[in-house]
């Protein structure tokens, strides 16, 4: 007997996975999508080149065009990041490349994880 599928009667949840935890501080592991004229994906815009980060954290900033490979490749971090996902994908966004999941969409998280990895001793060694 097959499970039943139930539709979702709320928002999507929000991701919200941190860097250290589950997640290991590596160079060039980690992908940001931002949105241009959004103000939370401008703060971590600013926060990748305030704290040194643009060369080890990739980033890329979507445009309008939902069919362009950029969000392709949200909205499949986003089904593998939570079974079924059938949510908007919303930005900013903290990708994991190694398993291709969404670590984080909640701004302040993806904030403290950026400031995590430029303490960190890799991240440090890498600039």
């Amino acid at each position: 007997m097959s499970p039943i599928a139930l539709p979702r009667t709320g928002p999507a949840p929000a991701l919200r996975g941190r860097i250290g935890a589950g997640f290991s501080p590596v160079p060039h592991r980690y992908h940001v999508y931002l949105s241009a004229g959004c103000p939370r994906s401008a703060r971590v815009a600013e926060a990748l080149a305030r704290l040194g980060l643009a060369d080890s954290v990739a980033a890329t900033v979507l445009g309008t065009d939902p069919d362009a490979p950029g969000h392709t490749a949200l909205r499949l971090a986003y089904e593998a990041a939570g079974h079924h996902y059938d949510g908007t994908p919303a930005v900013p966004a903290l990708c994991d490349t190694w398993s291709g999941r969404v670590v984080s969409n909640h701004a302040p998280d993806i904030l403290d994880g950026l400031r995590f990895l430029a303490a960190h001793p890799a991240f440090r060694a890498a600039r």
